[in-house]
């Protein structure tokens, strides 16, 4: 970039990321410290975990922000799903209430397709809580409105008012009904077409978590809130029956446990790097929050959900979100005044 642009050869270099890349800013000073001098880390997950149970029980912890009710009738919405499923008038009550693109009736006894339409059902309320409030330019709808839903009994039991819900995420993710079919997900995560749907990122990223850091996020007991319909092994499945059999537990515990060797986990061998997460995210569950190192700085910034401070800001802001950007412009004042010196 100095060449291309004619910059001074001196010229120090600061990287921004969130999520994923706020995990490769991170690594990239902490392998490239002659190239980056500094880089502000947000949402990331720096520990690779194959079982990463932890991100549903955040999100379980966020849903309380607005009740205890609320993750009480979902809790009771998935255990009513478990009952309907295995009856006809039941099974014609999921078809209707969370249009669902196949019959439930078909699947009912298919383990893997009841696996994926219970992790679905998990991931869309996560999505809720991940981006929570976040600025995003497209409007997503937020805890206190699908809680409000889930809450409100005038609207029937807690299974209809989670299809509900589930409707609001397929409206948000532009998803003409849930596809909940085993096999519809490995003919669409195979297809290796330029202009495939998975070819935005989504078959590349299953790959990464396969091959270097898991991530899966797991409900493992039937007591919990979600079920234990996909624990960790439905996901390897998924590791070997896209991509390669030899993906197996073995490889993949392997793969994690090399990752975190080459980068360090939680313990980052490397300065000038600002490390900030939200309270609601549920990746921060992996995530550098709190140091006692002052050469390893956090921001930790109560209330807020994905990346929320790299978004613009907005009249709505928190004043903890406000002053945690600002706390990332006091550090960068401080990273640009220490190379000048």
């Amino acid at each position: 970039m100095n060449v291309k642009y004619n910059f001074n050869s001196k010229q120090k270099w600061i990287v921004f990321g969130g999520s994923y890349p706020g995990a490769l800013a991170a690594w990239a000073r902490q392998k490239y410290p002659h190239l980056i001098y500094g880089a502000i880390s947000s949402s990331a997950p720096l520990l690779a975990k194959v079982d990463f149970f932890e991100y549903l029980q955040v999100v379980k912890a966020s849903l309380t922000t607005h009740s205890d009710n609320c993750l009480k009738a979902l809790g009771r919405a998935f255990a009513e799903l478990e009952t309907l499923i295995r009856q006809p008038i039941g099974q014609r009550n999921v078809n209707e209430k969370f249009n669902i693109c196949t019959p439930i009736e078909e699947s009912a006894t298919k383990p893997l397709d009841m696996s994926n339409f219970f992790q679905k059902l998990a991931d869309n309320i996560a999505f809720v809580v991940q981006f929570n409030k976040v600025n995003r330019p497209e409007a997503y709808y937020t805890i206190d409105e699908a809680c409000n839903v889930m809450v409100n009994d005038t609207i029937g039991p807690p299974f209809e008012r989670l299809g509900i819900v589930n409707g609001m995420v397929l409206e948000n993710l532009k998803e003409k009904c849930l596809d909940y079919k085993y096999d519809n997900m490995l003919t669409e995560m195979r297809n290796i077409s330029l202009f495939a749907k998975v070819a935005n990122g989504t078959r590349q990223w299953t790959y990464q978590t396969c091959n270097e850091f898991g991530f899966y996020q797991t409900s493992n007991d039937k007591n919990d809130t979600f079920g234990d319909r996909f624990k960790v092994d439905f996901f390897i499945k998924q590791c070997m029956d896209i991509f390669s059999e030899s993906m197996d537990a073995k490889y993949l515990e392997q793969a994690v446990s090399q990752t975190n060797e080459f980068y360090g986990g939680l313990n980052p061998n490397s300065t000038n790097v600002l490390y900030v997460h939200g309270s609601i995210d549920p990746w921060h569950a992996l995530g550098l929050t709190a140091s006692n190192n002052p050469n390893i700085p956090t921001v930790f910034i109560e209330g807020t959900a994905h990346c929320a401070e790299m978004y613009d800001a907005a009249k709505s802001d928190p004043p903890q979100l406000i002053e945690a950007r600002n706390k990332i412009l006091d550090y960068l004042a401080q990273l640009l005044t220490n190379s000048k010196m």
